[in-house]
């Protein structure tokens, strides 16, 4: 995808043909909660929102979220954990992004890991979200 891409009126045929790279996706029993942490809590931007599915961007990459019942015919659903969380194992880094100002806006609860130097020369944290997935904010410490 170009930077100048609009995500919001792209067509879906041209939206799947442009994306390079490596694809993530991740399925939501509820989209709009999911969009609403990585939104209003990492400060990531929303595209296409609606009840199924939604666009996110970070510093020029794409990923999305679909909900469960938009993925009834996929067989990646049948290896979705029926009890919470579903993301277990899954950290997603989000290189650029001020741990500290991110876990300022959060929910304390979500908080898995407080803002730390670490060893290898990022500061970080680690958050929770609603589906379970953990999202690691990170800059040069």
């Amino acid at each position: 995808m170009t930077q100048n891409t609009d995500y919001n009126t792209i067509d879906a045929a041209d939206f799947g043909r442009g994306l390079r790279g490596l694809g993530i996706n991740l399925l939501c029993r509820d989209v709009a909660g999911m969009v609403r942490f990585l939104r209003d809590v990492l400060g990531l931007s929303v595209y296409r929102e609606s009840a199924d599915y939604a666009i996110i961007a970070h510093d020029g990459m794409v990923f999305q979220i679909h909900s469960d019942a938009s993925f009834h015919a996929n067989q990646v659903l049948g290896l979705v954990p029926d009890n919470p969380p579903r993301g277990g194992g899954a950290q997603f880094y989000l290189f650029g992004l001020d741990p500290d100002a991110v876990v300022a806006r959060s929910d304390p609860a979500t908080v898995i890991e407080r803002p730390t130097d670490k060893p290898h020369g990022l500061r970080e944290a680690t958050l929770l979200a609603p589906e379970g997935y953990a999202f690691t904010p990170a800059r040069p410490a």
